[in-house]
């Protein structure tokens, strides 16, 4: 009886020390998945940065006025290089406002529709956005998984302690959300 009320009281210790464990590891493993996922994202947002410049050259030689197209797209490239999550979210955003800029007035000039070389960066540009948009989704899943455990009793007290904070999600600004209206002038 005397061993039986000895072995309780560890194997509810042993217990506990098992979930802190276990509980620890699960919020590593979503802090690193988030990692992951956001360096996804960067490396097609740079993917993105070195493609949109070429398409960027090829209509140029067929709109030579839609100067502000262009320099929305350097400044957004330049937002994106910069090492803040913030910055190169918001120059993701001006890069889709300018991409669709840009494909609206490729649409008014028939022969640079034509191009091969057009069709190529516009086939490469697109699937590039697919990526993006999947790094996105796949970055938001996991800042979820995250936020939840962290926000979850008994996790919340457990995150606390090793300092494990809720991520901010991937969000398109407003503007964004609009059509893009093209005006030549």
């Amino acid at each position: 009886m005397v061993n039986l009320l000895l072995w309780i009281p560890l194997g509810i210790v042993i217990i506990f020390i098992l979930w802190i464990i276990g509980s620890y590891n699960r919020l590593i493993v979503l802090r690193n998945r988030i990692e992951n996922a956001w360096s996804q994202i960067d490396v097609q947002l740079k993917r993105r940065a070195d493609l949109i410049p070429n398409l960027v050259e090829t209509v140029k030689g067929y709109a030579k006025h839609e100067k502000s197209t262009f320099e929305m797209v350097t400044k957004a490239r330049t937002l994106m290089m910069s090492g803040d999550m913030k910055d190169k979210a918001k120059g993701d955003n001006m890069f889709s406002s300018a991409l669709k800029s840009i494909f609206a007035v490729a649409e008014a000039y028939p022969k640079l529709m034509a191009s091969d070389n057009f069709k190529m960066l516009q086939e490469e540009l697109s699937g590039t956005e697919s990526k993006i948009a999947y790094s996105r989704q796949f970055y938001n899943d996991n800042v979820l998984s995250l936020n939840q455990k962290v926000q979850q009793f008994p996790t919340n007290i457990l995150a606390n302690m090793f300092k494990i904070t809720e991520k901010e999600y991937f969000k398109v600004e407003e503007s964004d959300k609009k059509p893009v209206k093209v005006k030549f002038e």
